[in-house]
């Protein structure tokens, strides 16, 4: 991304799209005070962080149990609701859902892969789903602290050993099939990456012509196997993302704050929610939707204006699709392939 003299003044910004991860399914109850169990209580959650300012809601589920779901009937049914309670928010589902078969008969019919791509299936269907792509590494627990784990699920020693060794499994077979199945159900890919390498794994899947749509990404800076939350890392991911690109700026625990405040200066994007932090002031909670409420101030103490429903839509380019690779790189900012015999470096025809 390149930034211009002026491009610091919020006026010369797009407006600040917040997404928002308010149902944290790896934490229990208890471990926060608004995490959302019924499912009632769950619409409600997306409705107080809409009408707080958020425009991207971050989908996933929890059972009656406080457990997070695996059942893709429980999540086509609060798709459903939050299609009427929040029609014009962004609904985002987490891409790391494997859902469990129901049914008699129903785990017979399904490969390990299958399960994940049964996000294609959702229904209603969602206007994103994310995507981590490269098989990697995703230690949660390496930035905590003792005061991150203290009083939380977390500080339990088999459920920190088991958050510890999580990885996310993303192959090319994998990754590209899953494209495939969201974009013929009209479903955009919302890419979550840790580092340049995934990035650059993504321009050449476009360049192959895996993938044809916009390039709406967050960068996922908090360590264990990804980039850990430090400005040059985030600077560097930023000097290499193209210019027609979305991205939002996404971290872990206490370092949330002060990455996304820097992602407002900038004229990036920012994610907030206790999926992602329950931590305020050290030692002091804070819930999803008075992370919103910060975010807005700050976006208001710089005078950047934040995005409504309709205008997160359309900087987001939901339900836009391109013909070609070509027309892909185009719109997505990144130089055009390079012809047979060509030298030099390569630029779109004016």
């Amino acid at each position: 991304m390149h930034f211009l003299d002026d491009s610091l003044l919020p006026e010369n910004q797009e407006k600040l799209v917040i997404q928002v991860a308010p149902y944290g399914p790896q934490y229990l109850p208890g471990d926060a005070d608004d995490i959302a169990v019924t499912m009632d209580e769950q619409v409600q959650l997306a409705v107080d962080c809409y009408n707080a300012g958020a425009t991207v809601l971050h989908v996933h589920v929890r059972e009656a149990d406080g457990k997070g779901s695996k059942r893709l009937s429980m999540f086509d049914e609060l798709l459903s609701r939050l299609r009427e309670a929040v029609p014009k928010m962004i609904l985002q589902v987490g891409g790391s859902i494997s859902f469990a078969p129901e049914g008699e008969g129903a785990a017979a019919k399904w490969l390990n892969d299958d399960t994940r791509h049964m996000l294609a299936e959702l229904n209603p269907r969602p206007d994103q789903v994310t995507i981590a792509v490269n098989t990697n590494q995703m230690n949660v627990m390496e930035l905590k602290t003792p005061e991150d784990l203290a009083g939380t699920s977390r500080a339990r020693p088999a459920l920190y050993e088991a958050f510890r060794e999580m990885f996310i499994p993303s192959g090319p077979g994998f990754v590209e099939e899953h494209l495939r199945r969201l974009q013929a159900a009209g479903i955009q890919p919302h890419f979550m990456l840790g580092d340049v390498g995934q990035l650059e794994t993504v321009e050449r899947m476009i360049r192959r012509g895996k993938y044809t749509g916009p390039l709406i990404l967050n960068w996922v800076g908090i360590a264990g196997g990804m980039d850990g939350p430090n400005p040059r890392n985030m600077m560097e991911f930023i000097n290499r993302v193209p210019d027609g690109a979305v991205l939002t700026i996404e971290s872990l625990d206490r370092h949330v704050l002060p990455l996304n405040t820097m992602a407002i200066a900038m004229g990036l994007h920012v994610r907030v929610g206790i999926e992602d932090t329950l931590w305020g002031r050290k030692g002091e909670r804070i819930s999803s939707v008075r992370q919103v409420e910060q975010v807005v101030r700050i976006a208001r103490e710089l005078y950047r204006e934040v995005a409504t429903g309709e205008e997160a839509r359309k900087i987001y380019r939901i339900d836009e699709q391109y013909g070609s690779v070509e027309e892909t790189l185009a719109k997505n900012g990144f130089p055009p392939a390079r012809q047979s015999g060509q030298r030099g470096f390569t630029l779109h025809a004016g």
